[in-house]
């Protein structure tokens, strides 16, 4: 016995998507078969049935209703599948034999379009990668909005790592090549998503779709894209008319902002939770449109670098700030304006429906309203998109004209034309509506004409119309003009001529009022979906809009100052707070200065005991720099922020065990990664670097990092530490300077101030923090005894030392003698002075750079003496 017709159809058309699960449409259900059944059944909590396929054992199954799939297909491509959508493409009773059926969609995680599947504040990216040793090429859409950019560098996997960070794609495609497998593993240590390898493909359709601006790509940059667009061709099965701007740019244009540090500063979403509550997204965004909190969230990721374009962006913000009328009527029409970008996006792909249609039109309506309020202001930024912003009157026209103000949700139901339109459409439509007026009339004068008050007009779609009567009132009825039609347990059935008659006309009209207005529906879609470029470029004007204003009323709200932007390397903040901690305690916040040149002020050292603040401040010393760069005030008092090329952090403390790396691995390969790759014009972070380790190897690394920064690096440094013993380093380099974490001892306790001022101090205070925490109060008294005795411990061990360090050095002294001179007696007149001078050295309290120094000057002593 072989296969089934239906079952054959379906393995032929699986061949086609070995790597999806095929929802195979039968019906009003998705079916799926085989192994997709087993995995979908699993995965989704489904039942798992069989169906006779034609083998000796059922083909397992499992299924969904149609019309809720969406929930369905979400949480298989939340857990990493692909999903082929499989329809009937012929009217069944117009098939010859089996339906036919094709594969319309495939959607994977980085090609969503389904509104419920998409996050409105974030944009989700499928990205190609081609990784070749000399440097790599990227390309990143967004299918949803239409966006697509492309850039290249020959800089190290790193970077890439960094940029595509700035995207978290959804989804990322490897080009296959000799470093492809390598870059499969490393990906995958970074990144949770769908990570697949994919065939070169240069084809002419990238070239034909994009036109002129595939000039501007290189060699790697158009092997990225174009098989990225051959990807998403193959997915979507449509034009992509949507995705018409490619975007070329260069990673160096913005600040390089690499993955720990977008994590440590919580730029869009919370460490712990990953929530966007606590995230300097969180406070930033007062946005209005979904267009809006993405772009905001872009501006984010990929700060400014070039002073023109910032200093455009802030003044923007403070003419919208020093006009809080027309900020507050631009917010009211933002408030108003739907999804545009993701709208236009459906209405291209013919997924959109009459109601999206009206979403669009009540968007544009807020248009005119919008560019009158730009006329008001005068900054280049909000000038740009006045002189060139598009109220799309014509297409509002257009809309408002053709589609019924309250159209139903699916597009083959009528009711979707607006009357007066379209005149064969109103002709249907009165057929119709006085046929069910002449029906409603008819059972009425039937009732008069037989005397039978039961009879009743009905209809279903087998039989059609038909009049109803008892069998106890058969006698009555006429039977010159009823025609019996069906017989019932208790009723029988009857048609009319004239009720044939009308029957025809209003079936017909109905069927070609339906048939009409999905025609014309479609049409009218299409029209407005030729005119996507210049809908996309009122929606990107827009966001931007909304992102300015964001940044107007958070000011206002916070009291955040313009910064001045300065490209000298000085970074001067009076009196700056933490945006997010700020928002987030109850208590006031305490501000603090902050200054950094490129001179005497190059790295500042932060002492004091935990929880005091020191991460607090240097964190909000970034972000306030970042905010700068945004084009966003910021919170403080004064500002004048140097233009920073890179921000790194080295905060916390966290394993790697899956790749075999401890906390402490982990703290050195990112020291290493920030002092191979920061600049001169970017700003460091470290918070208690060489923690990981021994007290003396901790210090040694620490010590080391920081006179690496100042002799090689010079770049701006914020450096936490508990080891006092690098405050020393303030007598040896003029650019690093002292500060600390002021504290009140009080009642065998502290409080926290929370000041940063000049100056070091000798103490961590560490028990007295645990005393805060709550530790048990026995544990904090012992811990003060064994304190005390490890202190008294290494007092006396530290004499010990002392002792014993001399009688080396004096050794020492006497073999450096010999070794220039055998005759001892040469040092006879000096010993004893030498002696002396080495017995009062303080060793532990010399830096490294001053012992060396003093052994080499006492070689040249001895060598005068010699000679």
């Amino acid at each position: 016995m072989g296969l089934t017709p239906m079952m054959q159809q379906y393995l032929q058309i699986k061949q086609n998507c070995k790597d999806c699960i095929l929802f195979f449409r039968l019906g009003d259900f998705y079916e799926m078969f085989f192994e997709d059944a087993k995995i979908v059944s699993k995965e989704l909590d489904l039942t798992l049935t069989g169906r006779d396929c034609g083998l000796e054992e059922r083909a397992p199954m499992c299924g969904v209703p149609f019309h809720s799939s969406e929930t369905y297909i979400s949480k298989l491509i939340e857990k990493g599948y692909k999903v082929a959508i499989c329809e009937q493409v012929e009217d069944p009773s117009e098939a010859k034999g089996i339906v036919r059926r094709e594969i319309v969609k495939i959607i994977t995680p980085g090609t969503l379009m389904e509104g419920n599947l998409l996050e409105d504040d974030r944009n989700n990216y499928i990205s190609c990668v081609n990784y070749l040793s000399t440097g790599f090429s990227l390309s990143i859409c967004d299918v949803s909005t239409g966006d697509f950019y492309v850039t290249s560098t020959n800089s190290n996997f790193y970077t890439l790592i960094d940029e595509l960070s700035k995207y978290n794609p959804s989804e990322i495609l490897i080009i296959k090549n000799d470093n492809a497998n390598m870059l499969l593993n490393k990906l995958k240590e970074k990144f949770n998503t769908l990570i697949e390898f994919v065939d070169e493909d240069i084809s002419n359709e990238f070239n034909t779709h994009f036109g002129n601006d595939t000039i501007k790509l290189n060699d790697i940059e158009i092997s990225s894209a174009a098989t990225l667009f051959k990807y998403l061709m193959e997915t979507q099965k449509t034009s992509l008319g949507n995705i018409n701007n490619l975007i070329r740019y260069n990673i160096d244009n913005y600040m390089i902002i690499d993955s720990n540090t977008r994590r440590n500063l919580e730029l869009t979403e919370t460490i712990i939770n990953k929530s966007k509550k606590g995230s300097l997204f969180w406070v930033l965004d007062k946005t209005q449109t979904s267009m809006g909190a993405r772009n905001l969230r872009r501006w984010i990721e990929a700060p400014l670098i070039n002073k023109y374009e910032i200093e455009n962006r802030l003044e923007a913000v403070e003419e919208l700030i020093n006009n809080i009328y027309q900020l507050d009527n631009l917010r009211e029409s933002l408030k108003k304006i739907y999804d545009m970008e993701r709208l236009i996006s459906k209405i291209v792909y013919g997924s959109a429906n009459a109601r999206d249609l009206i979403s669009l039109k009540n968007s544009i309506y807020e248009l005119p309203h919008i560019k009158d309020i730009l006329s008001n202001f005068n900054s280049k930024l909000l000038s740009d998109i006045y002189n060139s912003f598009d109220t799309l009157d014509d297409i509002y026209d257009l809309i408002d004209k053709s589609i019924d103000d309250n159209p139903p949700v699916s597009i083959k139901d009528g009711n979707i034309i607006k009357k007066g339109f379209n005149s064969e459409v109103d002709k249907y439509r009165v057929a119709s509506i006085e046929g069910k007026n002449w029906i409603a009339n008819l059972e009425q004068k039937e009732k008069e004409l037989t005397g039978i008050k039961s009879l009743k007009v009905g209809y279903n779609k087998v039989f059609g119309y038909y009049i109803e009567v008892t069998k106890a009132n058969l006698s009555n009825i006429p039977e010159d003009r009823y025609i019996r039609k069906q017989t019932l347990a208790n009723a029988e059935r009857f048609i009319t001529p004239e009720l044939k008659e009308i029957e025809n006309t209003i079936l017909n009209a109905e069927d070609n009022l339906l048939k009409l207005e999905y025609e014309l529906f479609v049409e009218i879609r299409k029209k407005v979906a030729d005119e996507v470029y210049r809908i996309q470029k009122v929606a990107k004007q827009l966001s931007i809009l909304d992102t300015l204003q964001s940044f107007a009323k958070v000011s206002l709200e916070n009291n955040y100052c313009k910064p001045k932007i300065n490209q000298n390397g000085i970074i001067d903040i009076k009196e700056g707070r933490h945006p997010v901690i700020e928002k987030m305690i109850e208590e006031s916040f305490v501000p603090n200065d902050c200054y950094l040149d490129n001179s005497e002020n190059l790295i500042l050292l932060i002492t004091g005991p935990n929880m005091a603040g020191k991460s607090t401040f240097m964190r909000q010393v970034a972000l306030i720099c970042l905010m700068a760069q945004i084009g966003c005030f910021v919170p403080a008092k004064d500002a004048n922020i140097s233009i920073v090329d890179k921000i790194f952090t080295r905060i916390g403390a966290s394993d790697d065990i899956s790749s075999g790396k401890s906390t402490f691995m982990v703290e050195m390969s990112e020291v290493s990664y920030i002092l191979k790759n920061a600049t001169e014009k970017s700003l460091l972070i470290f918070d208690e670097v060489g923690r990981g380790t021994s007290t003396f190897d901790g210090l040694s690394i620490a010590w080391s990092v920081v006179e690496y920064i100042a002799n090689k690096i010079k770049a701006k440094t914020l450096f936490a530490t508990h080891y006092h013993e690098l405050t020393e380093l303030e007598n040896t380099y003029h650019c690093i300077k002292n500060y600390s974490i002021e504290v009140k001892e009080f009642n065998d306790s502290i409080i926290f101030l929370h000041k940063i001022k000049r100056g070091k101090v000798d103490q961590s205070y560490g028990i007295e923090v645990a005393k805060l925490a709550g530790l048990p109060s026995e544990v904090i008294e012992k811990a003060k005894e064994i304190l005390q005795s490890l202190e008294g411990n290494k007092e006396s061990e530290l004499k010990s030392k002392k002792a014993t360090k001399n009688i080396k050095i004096d050794n020492s002294i006497r073999e450096v003698a010999i070794d220039y001179n055998n005759e001892i007696n040469l040092f006879n007149y000096k010993e004893n002075e030498i002696i002396n001078e080495i017995s009062n050295l303080d060793i532990l309290n010399m830096t490294p750079m001053q012992a060396f120094n003093y052994v080499y000057s006492l070689v040249n002593r001895v060598k005068k003496i010699r000679s």
